[in-house]
This record gives structure tokens, sequence and C-alpha cells, in this order.
């Protein structure tokens, strides 16, 4: 089974959404991001590092679009940047988990170009929508 599945929305230009359509959006395709990084780790063979790393990619990645859920709630802007601090840390740690993943070449580095891809572009943008919130 393939991990590159679903198709990247790199080209959404975000200046056009409402607040709503935004968050809809990226909570959206964090939820992708984590479901394409669970079937990523349903396929890991079963030694105890590559199981080790698929437990803590799916925990990373799941983390990230759990937290990112609770930006959306977030009763202040305090909150709201805290929330959205925890979800980006969360997401670099799930590309580290995909990297690591193909550093030990567990898994070919072409099954997971496209899921890494995304999780670069959920980076910048979360990354570029907290130094907007804190400016």
């Amino acid at each position: 089974m393939e991990v590159e599945d679903s198709v990247s929305e790199a080209c959404v230009d975000y200046s056009t959404h409402t607040k709503n359509q935004f968050l809809d959006d990226i909570e959206k395709r964090l939820k992708l991001f984590m479901l394409r990084c669970i079937k990523a780790c349903r396929t890991l063979p079963k030694e105890y590092d590559a199981q080790h790393f698929g437990h803590q990619l799916i925990r990373s990645s799941s983390s990230a679009a759990a937290n990112f859920r609770a930006v959306r709630r977030g009763r202040s802007q305090k909150e709201f940047y805290a929330k959205l601090s925890i979800t980006i840390e969360e997401l670099d740690e799930s590309l580290f988990w995909l990297e690591t993943l193909i550093f030990t070449e567990i898994i070919a580095e072409h099954r997971l170009a496209d899921l890494i891809d995304e999780g670069y572009q959920l980076l910048k943008i979360l990354s570029k929508s907290r130094k907007t919130v804190s400016d």
C-alpha cells in the first residue's frame, strides 16, 4: 500500500479565505496528515525499532491534530498562541520520525516524500500564523 494516496493542497490561496475557512482547512489537513501517518505505520515491519518509531509518529501526528483542535477553542490570544506552538512542535516531531524511518532505511524515501512535503507545508503555514498572532 502506498502512503501517497492524498492530494496535497499546496496551492491554496488562504488570502481569500475567512478565518473560519482557514481554520477548517488546516484542521482537515492535519487530520489527513495524521491518517496518512497511521496508514504508513500499518505497513512497518514488526522489528522493535520500526514499531517504536511508528508509535512515536502516531503519537506526535495525532497530538498535532488534537492540539490544533484546541487552538480553535482558545479562550484568549495567549491560549491560542500556546496551543498553536504545541501544534507546531508536534508537527515538527512528526517530520522527525518520518525522516528517521527513511534515515534508518525502514521505508524508502519515495514512499514518504509526499507526506513529508505536506508536513513541511503545514509547518510553514502554522509558523507564519503564529508569527502573525505574535505581531
